[in-house]
């Protein structure tokens, strides 16, 4: 029995589990929001939550724990000095999964992973462009 086990093992060994959710985080800290199965967006929730509330101390010792799992100076640099800040006021749940249904080829569960606060205002702005698009085509008919 599995008790007190916790995490998914997601089909893979420890060491390309590690890097596999190593890799997750950086995507997810570049682009805000990133398309994936649903166990990894799970599994990547509990990877990232605690590294967001370790980056914002502010700290040294912090910043060193973070750059242990995410071994990339940039990307901690951008998690500590444009994602943390954001969220200096919330106790917690910093991401969003949005279930997006299921993938074609093998019908595996698919959703978006995403930090709460920070893409409401690009979707806005992909909005706006959407908007502007169709009125420019329904013009030109």
């Amino acid at each position: 029995m599995r008790h007190h086990k916790k995490g998914r093992k997601l089909g893979r060994k420890t060491s390309n589990r590690k890097a596999l959710m190593m890799n997750l985080a950086c995507q997810l800290i570049m682009y805000k929001r990133i398309k994936t199965t649903d166990a990894k967006a799970k599994e990547l929730r509990m990877y990232i939550e605690p590294l967001i509330t370790l980056g914002k101390k502010k700290d040294l010792h912090s910043r060193r724990l973070v750059l242990k799992k995410i071994p990339h100076k940039n990307i901690v640099k951008i998690l500590f000095d444009e994602i943390s800040p954001l969220y200096l006021d919330r106790p917690g749940g910093y991401t969003r999964i949005i279930k997006l249904g299921y993938r074609d080829n093998d019908r595996a569960p698919v959703s978006f992973i995403e930090f709460v606060d920070m893409v409401e205002v690009s979707s806005k702005v992909d909005n706006l462009g959407e908007t502007n698009k169709k009125k420019s085509v329904s013009d030109s008919e």
